[in-house]
């Protein structure tokens, strides 16, 4: 059974998490995949933390989400991969715009 590309979230709560999740982002190098994104982030303080944090809410509202962290060693970034079924790339373009 193939999941629905929606976020559950009412349009007020879409909202704001948007604007954190942006917040996060923004700070983000991004990297295109063929089914979603991959966000670079700096390994600094609780980076890693925030990011599984997100992860835990994110995959509560958009289940069809797939993540995947990749922690760099000696101190490199730490990726974070969002991809998913097709019509993923298209949502998260679009949420995140």
């Amino acid at each position: 059974m193939s999941l629905p590309i929606a976020c559950s979230l009412t349009d007020s709560e879409l909202q704001e998490r948007r604007r954190d999740v942006l917040e996060k982002a923004r700070r983000a190098d991004v990297r295109e995949l063929e089914n979603g994104y991959a966000y670079s982030f700096p390994a600094a303080g609780e980076c890693l933390t925030e990011l599984a944090q997100l992860i835990n809410l994110e995959r509560q509202c958009c289940p069809f989400l797939q993540f995947c962290i990749t922690v760099e060693p000696d101190n490199g970034p730490i990726w974070l991969e969002m991809t998913g079924p097709e019509g993923t790339k298209e949502f998260l373009a679009a949420t995140f715009a």
